[in-house]
């Protein structure tokens, strides 16, 4: 006896198809097989077809999309293999107690020369602290105790630094000997910032007057620029040497022309008005000539970017804090501000689109002064709180490895937190 599934496939027993059936199968294969002549197609053959082939392109004809697709193509895969993200260490490398460093807005107590040393006042002495080796030493320490120091300022190249007092005097030190070279006189309130172009030193002071000395003659004194109405704080020579940027509590912003400086009576070129607080922090862009970056002070809180040979206000970006510092990147198009109230941070901006690129926080006081070290990768900054933090967060991810290589192998010794006193 057989299951029903068996004899459902046996061959014997296989049931006969309908007439039905028969006639659907025999209509298909004449709609589908036939020609319009009756002849039949074979299996094989496609049931749709073109009656004529497409006509071939002509000679000279040329897809010039195909040459824009290949183009993109290229150029994706070009940006797929570079790397946008860059690390930034958001905790200080170092940490250097500073005691007795004075707490004022107006002056620049700070500053990184080419022979990677940084200068630091404390109240009425300056330490120079050596980047490479970690080494710390009381450069001068002044016998009145209200002469306090209000500036400091290296040489673009040597060893030279210069040092503007409470008392008015600029005193000239020969940083590798140790050795005071002349002592320059000028101003009548204290000397708040001071910057080089070569041989000639200008400098800034309370009594609202810059003064441009030529260090190489006896008789230093060149010429003096009087525009400002309040303490001059802010100073930078572009890296040109043909401009010179001012800035003061009276919340102007001036540029000055190299010309001017052995003028019989000199103006400013431009005077830019746009802040409503001291202007501090200037920097001059490295990569584009005549654009300048200005801060403002707590009423004012903003960034602005100025063409210095039209005075237009390229840009301008409110960063909710007081401005301080600023430092252009030598690595990326970046730019470096540093803040008081309310974070007291280190912010990385990224050019022109000002976008944020990380803020770096440990501070507990105001920032007062910001460096940046000769080869572009750190950043010194030193604060009310009696601190000075270096941060290495500029400059691609392979120099700024080989940077620390170098610090960790010359400073192996050295503690992470030391005292400059």
């Amino acid at each position: 006896m057989t299951s029903q599934s068996d004899e459902n496939t046996s061959g014997d027993n296989a049931p006969t198809e309908s007439p039905k059936v028969q006639e659907y199968k025999r209509k298909l294969a004449s709609a589908l097989l036939e020609g319009g002549n009756g002849a039949s197609r074979s299996m094989g053959q496609k049931i749709l077809h073109f009656k004529e082939q497409a006509p071939e392109p002509k000679v000279s004809h040329q897809n010039n999309l195909r040459v824009l697709y290949s183009q993109n193509k290229a150029q994706a895969a070009q940006t797929q293999s570079k790397k946008f993200f860059r690390h930034i260490a958001t905790q200080p490398e170092k940490i250097l107690d500073a005691p007795d460093f004075v707490d004022d807005y107006y002056l620049n107590l700070m500053a990184w020369g080419s022979n990677n040393k940084l200068a630091i006042a404390l109240d009425t002495a300056v330490y120079l602290w050596s980047a490479t080796s970690g080494e710390i030493e009381c450069l001068l320490e002044s016998s009145d105790p209200d002469n306090t120091v209000t500036s400091v300022s290296w040489a673009k190249e040597g060893s030279f630094l210069a040092v503007g007092f409470e008392n008015a005097d600029v005193q000239l030190w020969d940083c590798e000997r140790q050795k005071l070279l002349r002592t320059m006189k000028g101003h009548q309130s204290r000397v708040s910032v001071m910057d080089w172009n070569k041989h000639m030193l200008s400098t800034g002071s309370r009594d609202t007057t810059i003064i441009n000395h030529d260090v190489r003659i006896a008789q230093h004194q060149l010429s003096t620029f009087s525009g400002h109405s309040q303490e001059v704080c802010g100073l930078k020579w572009s890296d040109d040497g043909t401009q010179l940027a001012s800035g003061a509590n009276d919340n102007l912003a001036m540029i000055w022309d190299l010309s001017a400086v052995t003028a019989s009576s000199a103006t400013p070129k431009l005077v830019l008005d746009q802040h409503q607080a001291a202007v501090k922090a200037l920097a001059w862009c490295p990569w584009q000539q005549n654009l300048l970056a200005s801060g403002g002070g707590s009423s004012d809180r903003t960034i602005r970017f100025w063409n210095t040979t039209n005075g237009v206000c390229l840009n301008s970006i409110d960063t909710y804090s007081q401005v301080t510092a600023l430092a252009w990147s030598k690595h990326e198009k970046e730019i470096v501000s540093s803040h008081g109230y309310s974070q007291n941070q280190l912010s990385i901006w990224k050019y022109p689109t000002m976008v944020k690129v990380a803020d770096l926080t440990g501070h507990q006081s105001r920032i007062l002064s910001m460096a940046q070290s000769p080869d572009g990768t750190t950043i010194a900054s030193i604060s009310g709180d009696e601190t000075l933090r270096l941060w290495n967060c500029l400059g691609p991810n392979e120099v700024k490895a080989v940077a620390a290589k170098k610090a960790a192998a010359s400073s192996s010794n050295f503690l992470s937190s030391v005292s400059l006193r």
